[in-house]
């Protein structure tokens, strides 16, 4: 027996995780090295007429438009703790196609600082940049 504590989640977490590469290597053995990390670089940028169509006022002219509406996505995002890196990337580049500017990016970022803590908003910051690193190439 150890002095240090064990977290009781780590053996759970770790068997789950052997069973669901078991399970997708059983459906798709192609998919067994697949890395989730590039995923949101598989989805391209939808225009900004069909952003404003889907998520803005199209179905509701009287409520919020694409890029706000992508802009509170990204506060959402921010605030879990930059857990879903590939959908913060997606989100900052459709904002950016809806019309949002870095600047209203990273204020979007920074304010969500006060309900998901610094190192959440630090590692969006980061794919952020990232993101709008990438659309600028």
């Amino acid at each position: 027996m150890t002095d240090t504590p064990q977290n009781p989640f780590e053996a759970l977490f770790r068997q789950t995780q052997e069973m669901s590469q078991e399970w997708v290597k059983a459906m798709n053995p192609a998919l067994a090295h697949f890395n989730v990390a590039g995923m949101d670089k598989l989805w391209p940028t939808v225009p900004s007429e069909m952003l404003e169509a889907f998520f803005g006022k199209q179905f509701n002219p009287e409520g919020l438009d694409a890029k706000t509406r992508l802009l509170l996505t990204l506060q959402g995002l921010t605030i879990q703790g930059a857990i879903a890196e590939p959908q913060i990337r997606l989100t900052v580049r459709h904002a950016i196609e809806a019309g949002a500017t870095k600047q209203e990016v990273a204020e979007t970022i920074g304010l969500a600082a006060m309900f998901g803590g610094v190192p959440a908003m630090n590692k969006a910051m980061e794919l952020a940049k990232q993101a709008i690193d990438e659309a600028e190439e």
